[in-house]
């Protein structure tokens, strides 16, 4: 981000090919289907194991090297270590999160390329997605907390 915080352009075709790709990558594995995570969830289909681990040692290994072979990353800005705590809140947070996505099979980047896909009836998940997370917001304001990393 340039210095007033908006995006330069090789920034926002960063963002819009990391998404594409994103989208590309949860459809081909079958991601965007609640029925698949359904099934893998009752330990009936084992396949997105695969690509949930591929996904975590991709990550692993992308925050554990980038800040050791790259003095800056590639569109500005510095590498930076953000404080992490596990409180009330954020295993609360989890317990809904793991009960909606254990009831509907539905999480918020997989939801998002349904649609890109034509699956429609996730706009129902994805209203419940955006409701709980404008009442988490709320519900940190009311508290004087921080309402999470968009505010």
């Amino acid at each position: 981000m340039s210095p007033t915080g908006t995006m330069r352009t090789p920034q926002i075709l960063a963002t819009l090919v990391s998404g594409a790709l994103f989208g590309f990558g949860l459809a081909l594995s079958t991601m965007i289907s609640p029925e698949v995570v359904l099934s893998f969830l009752r330990f009936r289909d084992f396949g997105l194991a695969l690509v949930l681990g591929g996904a975590v040692v991709v990550t692993l290994l992308a925050y554990q090297l980038a800040p050791r072979l790259m003095r800056r990353p590639w569109l500005g800005g510095h590498f930076a270590v953000r404080p992490s705590a596990i409180d009330r809140d954020t295993m609360a947070g989890a317990a809904v999160f793991g009960i909606g996505w254990g009831l509907c099979g539905v999480c918020p980047g997989p939801a998002i390329a349904g649609l890109g896909a034509g699956n429609l009836p996730l706009w129902v998940a994805l209203a419940g997605i955006a409701a709980g997370a404008y009442l988490q917001g709320w519900l940190a304001d009311r508290r004087g907390g921080i309402a999470g990393p968009m505010g």
